[in-house]
């Protein structure tokens, strides 16, 4: 059927829904036969009977799509959300919904989509920067007692949680931080929302760990949580935090960098509460091994007491077992003391001792015998310099009485003298009519020079 030949006379006035369904589909396909889109896969589904239903999507507009079983056996690889790919197909209108879509006879990838790259390049950044490191994790509490949930507050996600909640242990406290977990102005609020708990003030002071998340979506729908300032800002939690974004499938980079990742809203839920079953078992453990524990406590004690009541004596035993014990510290304190007196008494007979051979009297004894010593010695060291400068003196009188010229004269020989009283050594110092003098051995002789001659 064309749309030729179902085209309606004129005066048709009204038509049924699925009429003008069917004249639509028949205008679609026979002015779309067969085109050639490409496009980024969103909201990928395949159910039971085989077929593939997804949104092929660029940055303004989207097209459902549909792949039956027949044809889709024949492509190599499994389309996921982000993937950027090629189809061929008809345009058509699936007349029960009214639905405009593309029947797909051919699927070929071109590429990862631009949400899909980014997030991947997003994602090795903060690796490379050790915001995924195991070792940065912080763990969970064991039984939290108030926990911060942060997600919208008309979804589902928040439903789920506090119903698991309440079920499993509703003595937790759950607060909800409300905010957008889509669009374009979602993450700057998550970030604050984040600040806001770890500021532990208020009704928040007690807040011991955080849950964040939100319901399914495709890859736009939850790429709030794709932001790299929420990354950072999970990370930089002083709180431990539960990230559980959409479905199992659904991976975000909150996921990555937060504590624990809990693979939807209801297993985040079912890991900060313990099952209430679980907890009353054990505590009912706990109060048995604690009966246990008092019960041999309270056996061990009997026993200590029987012991002690076995080594309790009489008072006046005790008594008499004391008055011998201070007989014998008061022999051991007279022992003691006579013995430190005598020790004493020593020391003193010692400094007694040196206070007498110290006294002014035996000093001045020392320094007088010592001064007649020295004394002695002074005036036998005078007597031998004496002696020896005598012995000396002898030497050199013998010594001038060699020279001397008067020992010269004695043998004989003497000195004449002119008037001016100097040696004559020649006759060439006289003339005739001086007055000489002449030095004998004995006496003197003046003459008067006559005559004068050369030997």
């Amino acid at each position: 059927m064309n749309f030729r030949e179902n085209t309606l006379s004129p005066e048709t006035t009204v038509l049924t829904v699925s009429q003008l369904n069917r004249l639509a589909r028949g205008l679609l396909e026979d002015s779309f036969p067969a085109i050639t889109v490409e496009g980024e896969i969103s909201n990928f589904a395949c159910p039971s009977s085989g077929h593939w239903y997804f949104t092929l999507k660029d940055a303004q507009a989207q097209v459902r799509c549909v792949m039956f079983r027949n044809r889709n056996l024949m492509v190599r690889f499994r389309p996921a959300d982000g993937m950027k790919v090629t189809v061929k197909g008809k345009l058509s209108l699936f007349e029960g919904r009214g639905d405009y879509q593309l029947i797909l006879d051919r699927l070929e990838e071109s590429g990862a989509g631009d949400l899909q790259r980014a997030f991947e390049q997003l994602k090795s950044k903060l690796q490379r920067e050790g915001l995924f490191n195991v070792e940065s994790k912080k763990s969970l509490p064991s039984l939290p007692q108030h926990i911060a949930v942060i997600t919208s507050p008309t979804g589902a996600a928040v439903r789920d949680i506090i119903s698991v909640l309440a079920r499993r242990f509703p003595s937790i406290a759950v607060t909800v931080i409300p905010v957008a977990v889509q669009g374009k102005d979602a993450p700057a609020k998550l970030v604050r929302a984040l600040a806001l708990v770890n500021q532990q003030q208020g009704c928040l002071s007690d807040v011991d760990v955080i849950l964040i998340g939100r319901g399914g979506g495709s890859l736009e729908d939850l790429w709030a949580f794709n932001d790299e300032a929420l990354a950072r800002a999970i990370f930089a939690s002083r709180l431990p935090v539960i990230s559980a974004v959409g479905h199992e499938t659904d991976f975000t980079i909150a996921d990555f960098v937060a504590d624990i990742r809990a693979p939807t809203p209801s297993v985040a839920a079912e890991l900060l509460s313990p099952e209430r079953e679980e907890v009353m078992q054990m505590f009912e453990g706990m109060a048995r091994q604690l009966i246990r524990l008092v019960r041999a406590r309270l056996a061990a004690e009997n026993s200590n007491l029987r012991q002690l009541r076995l080594r309790l004596r009489h008072p006046g035993e005790r008594l008499l077992q004391q008055a011998q014990r201070l007989d014998a510290l008061e022999s051991r304190y007279r022992r003691a003391i006579l013995q430190q007196l005598s020790g004493k008494k020593q020391v003193l007979n010692l400094l007694i001792s040196g206070l007498r051979a110290c006294s002014p009297a035996m000093v001045l004894n020392r320094e007088h015998q010592r001064l007649i010593h020295i004394q002695r010695r002074l005036q036998a060291g005078i007597r031998t310099a004496i002696r020896g400068k005598n012995q000396n003196l002898k030497e050199q009188v013998h010594a001038l009485n060699t020279v001397n010229p008067l020992a010269t004269l004695a043998r004989g020989y003497s000195l004449t003298t002119d008037k001016n009283g100097e040696l004559v050594r020649s006759y060439s110092q006289l003339e005739a009519g001086d007055t000489i003098s002449t030095r004998l051995s004995q006496g003197s002789i003046t003459s008067r020079v006559t005559d004068r001659k050369a030997d």
